[in-house]
């Protein structure tokens, strides 16, 4: 039961899990007008609704609409929200204390810490008083000892590089059957990508996937298979533990660490994987982006010709195939305000800021010209067949010209029209551009693409049918802006301009999206 608070009190059975227990200790709880009281055993508080057991069953009730009697009653002054958290040590080590800083200083707040706590990292947000109002239980890992200690509910978040297994859907589904599942209780804080590294004396321009995936399987283990002089490839990725490795699995190989080849060098961090790489001119790496200089970032060629670079609009709109979002996975119960609030605080332009700083890709929303894409355009007419004629690209270009294509793009699985987690992100930063007034007076387009099974007829009703559906929940997230300020169409033009090459399913997920276009 959930008592809110005014005269009017509503009531419905609810037992919402709060985040920090209490000793249970009698209280009572008395509406502000005095009219209602509710006595109890107080057994958890999370700094904005107390649990108590009661006469009537389990109750929570919001600290803002009552009053607080007895032996058991917390100090709302002085509340200590807590969280655990779990996952990949890369981004505890490096973001998640940079955005802790920065949601601190936001609030007035010092950030304390790390201090070891057993196997754990602990971080404290302290008021001007030096009081702890957040307390973060932090325990460095990988995707994998993320997602079992959401599932083993040890850890209130995930932090992690790649998506849930199919066992650890059904595990969740199956401890939480009531609850939304795992791909409605994430988030996306930042983006990375992996790229293959080799040092800048190595004389290759561009890898294929395929090739990528060959060398590391040990099919190709020389230069000139790929082009190069004769001499023995040196293999290097990091730990087959890390969420990379286990995306580049996923991703790229499409199997298990047992399929890789035994001759491969691993490191511990992408620092030392990059200095390694750079030391020996045979040398060719797979890890997340480092800065570029004594080392190259070898851009991907398709088998049809595609070149994909992993530059940060490409990142951005996940037109790069190795694109690898920094998700943050929830466990089916409420958080402490001041932990929500730090969660939304990541979406902000002073998060995103950060994000990019500590060398992350952040999703601040970003803007390329139709005229700036020549090479686009280009791959689209050579990689046009029988079923994308001429007068199609002619009237593609027609309609985008003068425009520009904002880096929120959203995707879809086959034939379905559910936007996965970094689509939902640019969803609601879309949103709330429209409710600033960023876009007032302009129209955005929203420009529908398929991959190209099927017949072109066909092709282009289902990229029409997702611009709308992803039209629709963009005004449908923008609720509070005023309306006709801003313009919203759609367009389809099916298979018409490919980003990627389609020989692999990783192709054809690029090529089902929505770009949003900006005139």
């Amino acid at each position: 039961m959930f008592i809110r608070y005014g005269v009017a009190l509503w009531l419905t059975f609810l037992c919402v899990p709060a985040a920090k227990p209490a000793i249970a200790q009698d209280v009572a709880l008395r509406s502000l007008d005095g009219g209602v009281v509710v006595e109890g055993t107080l057994t958890a508080f999370d700094g904005t609704y107390y649990q108590i057991d009661s006469i009537y069953g389990p109750l929570t009730v919001a600290a803002e609409g009552v009053a607080c009697a007895g032996p058991g009653c917390p100090d709302l002054m002085r509340f200590t929200a807590e969280a655990r958290l779990a996952g990949e040590s890369m981004v505890i080590e490096t973001l998640l204390p940079a955005l802790l800083a920065g949601f601190a200083q936001s609030r007035a707040m010092a950030l304390r810490g790390p201090e070891p706590s057993g196997a754990a990292l602990v971080y404290e947000l302290t008021r001007p008083d030096a009081s702890i109002a957040a307390r973060f239980l932090i325990s460095p890992g990988n995707s994998d000892t993320g997602f079992l200690a959401l599932l083993n509910g040890e850890t209130d978040m995930a932090l992690t590089l790649r998506l849930p297994t199919q066992g650890e859907d059904r595990a969740d589904r199956a401890s939480a059957p009531d609850d939304p599942p795992l791909s409605r209780r994430v988030r996306v804080i930042a983006l990375d990508a992996l790229v293959p590294l080799v040092a800048a004396t190595n004389p290759i321009d561009t890898i294929s996937l395929d090739d990528l995936t060959a060398v590391f399987r040990g099919e190709i283990d020389n230069w000139q298979a790929l082009g190069g002089p004769d001499a023995p490839i040196a293999r290097h990725m990091l730990n087959a533990d890390t969420g990379m490795s286990q995306v580049f699995a996923a991703l790229a190989l499409g199997a298990a660490e047992g399929d890789l080849t035994p001759m491969i060098t691993h490191h511990d961090n992408a620092q030392r994987l990059a200095a390694a790489v750079a030391r020996d001119s045979f040398a060719l790496g797979v890890s997340g982006r480092v800065p570029e200089g004594a080392v190259r970032h070898l851009p991907l060629l398709g088998a049809c010709g595609l070149i994909k670079t992993a530059d940060i609009h490409a990142i951005k709109a996940e037109d790069y195939p190795l694109t690898m979002p920094v998700h943050v996975y929830l466990a089916p119960r409420r958080l402490p305000q001041l932990v929500q609030d730090f969660l939304d605080w990541t979406e902000t332009a002073a998060a995103e800021v950060i994000v990019a700083a500590t060398g992350f890709v952040d999703q601040g929303l970003t803007l390329t010209p139709l005229d700036h894409q020549g090479m686009r355009l280009a791959n689209a007419i050579a990689a046009a067949g029988d079923e994308v004629p001429l007068a199609q690209l002619q009237n593609l270009v027609a309609r985008l010209r003068g425009a520009e294509r904002l880096s929120a793009t959203m995707r879809f699985s086959d034939g379905s029209s559910d936007l996965d987690a970094l689509s939902r992100a640019a969803v609601a930063r879309l949103a709330a551009a429209i409710e600033s007034g960023a876009f007032d007076g302009r129209r955005l387009i929203f420009v529908g693409f398929s991959d190209s099974a099927g017949a072109a007829e066909i092709n282009m009703r289902v990229a029409l049918r997702r611009a709308e559906a992803a039209r629709d929940a963009v005004q449908a997230a923008a609720n509070a802006a005023t309306p006709g300020r801003v313009t919203l169409d759609v367009a389809g033009f099916g298979e018409a301009m490919p980003m990627a090459c389609e020989d692999t399913e990783q192709g054809r997920a690029v090529n089902r999206r929505v770009e949003v276009w900006l005139d």
